[in-house]
């Protein structure tokens, strides 16, 4: 039996902005080259006039790459659940204080507020053009992971880098080429994800510039050079 539910919103297939979402964790790591990273990222992305989109905290790697796009007078847009704005925001666990929403030196921070996590990964999609992974927790796999889902289904067309500082990402690339030698993963997919190496040498990742690599990385990425397994034109969403 076929149940048909109701149409869901799927995240835009062309953007109407240059935004770029990033995606990490809530705490800053064991190593200063992570945060030296996400202030690398923020500089970058507010030079080159691009939006940040993030899941609007104020804590860890989410406030140090938020807090280097507004120093260097960029845009940054946080997408925030209710259910943690109510519960002091995901900074809590680690005893952090409670998001506010008037913070001082965070007021240009344009919060928008949804109703569950589902719906924030796709507002966040929906904004972007493109995604970018620091090292991060359980949070950032996920969702760097289902971003690359959806370009492999087709439900969008969008470039994903993620930030190899100090090798954090070594452990997924050996997953990727595993999967793909296993069968499971086509191997021109592989490009479906870039890492972004940075310096052979890891004592020169604190000060590698992150940001102008992983724009770079975006930006000669190849739009159209998979092949979607679906095509979303098909029922109530339209042409996506």
């Amino acid at each position: 039996m076929t149940v048909e539910l109701p149409p869901f919103p799927l995240p835009a297939q062309k953007p109407a902005t240059s935004a770029i979402a990033v995606y990490c964790g809530a705490s800053t790591g064991s190593q200063s080259a992570f945060a030296a990273a996400a202030v690398s990222l923020g500089r970058a992305l507010a030079d080159a006039g691009r939006t940040l989109v993030y899941g609007g905290g104020s804590n860890g790697m989410m406030g140090i790459v938020s807090g280097a796009v507004l120093s260097n007078d960029g845009k940054v847009v946080g997408v925030l659940p209710r259910a943690m704005l109510a519960g002091g925001g995901e900074g809590k666990k680690s005893g952090s204080p409670k998001i506010c929403l008037d913070e001082a030196g965070r007021e240009k921070v344009e919060t928008i507020l949804v109703d569950s996590m589902h719906e924030r990964k796709i507002e966040m999609a929906t904004r972007v053009d493109g995604f970018i992974g620091l090292p991060g927790g359980f949070g950032t796999f996920e969702e760097v992971l289902e971003v690359t889902t959806w370009t492999q289904l087709g439900i969008h067309d969008k470039p994903v880098a993620l930030l190899n500082v100090l090798s954090f990402w070594e452990p997924l690339r050996a997953l990727l080429k595993g999967s793909i030698d296993a069968g499971f993963i086509k191997p021109q997919n592989e490009q479906l994800i870039i890492f972004v190496d940075g310096p052979e040498d890891l004592k020169e990742h604190e000060d590698f510039d992150w940001g102008k690599a992983a724009l770079e990385a975006l930006d000669n990425w190849e739009r159209g050079s998979t092949k979607p397994l679906f095509s979303w034109s098909h029922g109530p969403y339209g042409d996506t």
